[in-house]
């Protein structure tokens, strides 16, 4: 079935499709080819990276893709390694909310949204990102349409009805803009598979980030993933899930760390609320290495567009604990998220519907995320997944207040001492193997760190210490 839709009458039925009912992105713009890279898996170049979420609308005056490019260098001196754009495709008009309507309300999965730009304008961004050295992973809305896609006049058996036929919103949810897709029809798997094909072997992507994977099928996304793994072994593939099945099962690399933080909740919350303890996080962190493979990466953050638009900022969500947790998030485990303008302080909702720039200006969040990621691409024991090191606890005469650890790579030392309070504490570590001459990454100063020693920690301060190897 495979070799048949790949090369028989249903991949030209897709290509005619493309030419019947829309512009052709393949020859109707076909200039600024790409030349993308070639990997034999995604550890190749994912290892030492972390990821930045780019709300293309939000992030400039223009909210095109030319004008975004000019923020590649200072992405790229930041330290960006993996740049996930938020959905790119065009959006639709009918029921739907706000003046420009939701990313998430694709009206045509082969095209770019034109109040981004042209076809060739992102092909010309996508091989910008790779000349500076970065990677783009864009975000594939599987689930669900908009109303008004073309899909829903050529191909309507592909969408869930009701009693009456009628098409409906994804059940359960209150997403009026936008209707369900029905994965129980092989057509309508074969069509996603081969569109998401064609965005990495003719685009040059290098991955998805797959949106609500909770609401697809587990057994597409291991029959897509296979199958896009073949075109290209290279990609990566982020989950909006969070669930061992989706690395096991369905061959995703990444998948969200939604206990730590998620929709207004998650134990970083909770602790800033006082509900929660450092031995939460202790447990959470060696739960993930418990139940998932080695290779398996998850995603930690202190925010993304959902985060931000609906549940507040994170000065509004973590008050004075905002930098700590972004600290944490970077040294932890897996892989760091930065979402577009954390690094100006962005002190706003961003407004998910309607044109609302960030606005941009000095933040010493900038330097911070700087230092953390050139830390992460230097010190193997911050590696991703198999790469880096487990993080082990240290544990001390405050267990529920301090949360500390080492990771340790090759000789390659990361220690991370976290007080995860509003208030100053004087506390010892435990003995343990972690006694070593350090230093300290954010002063670059030598610290003797010696076994069962006595640390002072104001509110929400921290320590990370590092050694590389000689």
């Amino acid at each position: 079935m495979k070799k048949l839709f790949l090369f028989g009458f249903p991949l030209l039925l897709f290509i005619f499709s493309l030419a019947c009912n829309d512009p052709d992105p393949i020859n109707g713009e076909n200039e600024n080819p790409v030349d993308t890279p070639l990997y034999s898996h995604h550890s190749e170049w994912s290892y030492n990276l972390g990821i930045y979420e780019v709300n293309m609308r939000q992030y400039t005056d223009e909210g095109t893709f030319a004008a975004f490019e000019e923020h590649l260098p200072r992405l790229k001196n930041m330290g960006v390694g993996i740049l996930w754009l938020m959905p790119i495709h065009p959006i639709g008009e009918l029921n739907r909310i706000g003046s420009l309507g939701s990313y998430y309300s694709v009206k045509n999965y082969e095209q770019v949204n034109p109040e981004y730009g042209t076809m060739n304008d992102f092909k010309h961004l996508v091989k910008a990102i790779h000349d500076q050295g970065m990677f783009v992973i864009i975000d594939w809305v599987a689930n669900h349409t908009s109303w008004d896609n073309y899909l829903t006049a050529d191909f309507s058996d592909y969408y869930s009805t009701d009693g009456n036929g009628n098409f409906i919103p994804p059940p359960g949810t209150d997403w009026s803009d936008v209707i369900d897709l029905d994965f129980s029809n092989t057509d309508l798997r074969s069509y996603m598979i081969s569109v998401m094909k064609y965005w990495v072997t003719e685009i040059g992507i290098d991955g998805f980030r797959c949106d609500a994977v909770d609401y697809v099928p587990l057994d597409f996304w291991t029959e897509s993933i296979s199958e896009l793994k073949e075109a290209n072994p290279g990609i990566f593939m982020l989950a909006e899930g969070n669930d061992v099945k989706y690395h096991t099962t369905a061959g995703f690399d990444m998948s969200y760390a939604w206990p730590m933080h998620g929709f207004d909740y998650g134990i970083m919350t909770q602790i800033f609320e006082g509900s929660k303890t450092a031995n939460d996080i202790a447990t959470y962190v060696q739960g993930v290495h418990n139940q998932y493979p080695d290779s398996a990466i998850k995603m930690y953050f202190t925010s993304n567009h959902d985060e931000n638009s609906w549940y507040g900022t994170v000065f509004e969500q973590f008050g004075e604990s905002a930098e700590t947790f972004a600290v944490l998030t970077h040294v932890v485990d897996g892989m760091p998220l930065i979402y577009s303008g954390q690094e100006a302080g962005l002190s706003k909702r961003l407004a998910f519907f309607d044109k609302d720039q960030i606005p941009w200006a000095d933040h010493p969040f900038s330097e911070l995320y700087t230092t953390l990621l050139e830390l992460k691409k230097n010190n193997p024991a911050l590696w991703n997944g198999i790469a880096g090191g487990e993080p082990v606890r240290i544990s001390s005469s405050e267990n529920e207040t301090v949360f500390a650890f080492i990771r340790e790579k090759e000789n390659n030392k990361l220690v991370g001492i976290f007080n995860l309070s509003p208030s100053a504490i004087s506390f010892a570590l435990n003995e343990g193997d972690y006694a070593d001459l350090y230093t300290n990454v954010f002063t670059g100063e030598d610290y003797n760190l010696v076994s069962a020693q006595d640390i002072s920690l104001g509110a929400w301060e921290y320590l990370v210490l590092e050694k590389i190897a000689e």
